[in-house]
């Protein structure tokens, strides 16, 4: 008897100066029917090595996080769609799990357990783990936010769950972890800032103190060791550090 068939399924991936990561990326993904890779501006290999995979590359100015994905997904041949990003890979496991589920799908939206390496540890608790993401859709019931950044799939549907792993390594040194988490918190203070949100004492003390008690205590952070507790201290740090920044936007706006 012959296999049911499977709906067809497009992979797409926003990159960036992602030569060092991006081959083993593709690899992981080659199961898919077609891949797509928006690139906003590479000054390395990464399009030579995308074409060298197979992939379409479309080059696009910077959107902000979720307006780009958003417009990779658009870019897609096909209306099942499955976002990457160039430091993820999926996993046998993972890919066996999606194929699956596209010969019969439940749903219009699949979450997958994302687990996370840090100081070269693969954290499997705290906020490390499972850290569902919903990454595989229809892109006609679903859709990335506008967000700058913390983007997120937009849905209505209860989403299917996928077994398998998506493993998240961005082979970071604490250094530029830092350096990009700087980052963050500034884009997502200027996001609460243009929703008009305000923060005082209240939120610089109470966000770092819930985050801590939920990731490493109810969630058992504590059980990734080291790893797992910097990881932790650096989010909380870096909920602080939103409040903050969005404090000091509207003190200049008052100066």
């Amino acid at each position: 008897m012959s296999a049911p068939p499977r709906t067809p399924l497009s992979a797409v991936l926003i990159t960036h100066n992602a030569a060092t990561q991006l081959d083993a990326c593709l690899a992981s993904v080659a199961f898919a029917d077609e891949i797509v890779v928006v690139d906003s501006g590479s000054g390395d290999a990464t399009a030579e090595i995308a074409a060298r995979r197979g992939a379409r590359v479309v080059r696009k100015e910077w959107l902000g996080f979720g307006r780009q994905k958003q417009f990779a997904v658009d870019q897609a041949a096909n209306d099942w769609v499955l976002c990457v990003d160039a430091d993820e890979r999926v996993t046998p496991e993972l890919a066996a799990s999606i194929r699956r589920a596209l010969e019969a799908p439940v749903s219009t939206v699949y979450r997958m357990p994302r687990c996370n390496r840090f100081l070269g540890r693969w954290l499997r608790h705290g906020e490390g783990y499972p850290d569902w993401s919903p990454r595989l859709f229809d892109r006609r019931n679903a859709r990335w936010s506008d967000d700058e950044v913390h983007e997120k799939v937009l849905y209505a549907v209860t989403p299917g769950s996928l077994e398998g792993d998506l493993l998240h390594d961005s082979a970071e040194d604490i250094g530029r972890y830092m350096e990009k988490q700087n980052r963050y918190s500034a884009l997502a203070a200027q996001q609460l800032y243009a929703q008009g949100q305000q923060a005082g004492m209240l939120e610089l003390l109470l966000s770092p103190f819930v985050r801590f008690a939920k990731f490493y205590v109810l969630r058992l952070g504590f059980l990734d060791g080291v790893p797992g507790f910097v990881h932790i201290a650096i989010g909380c740090m870096n909920s602080f550090m939103k409040y903050a920044k969005l404090i000091e936007l509207h003190k200049a706006k008052r100066a």
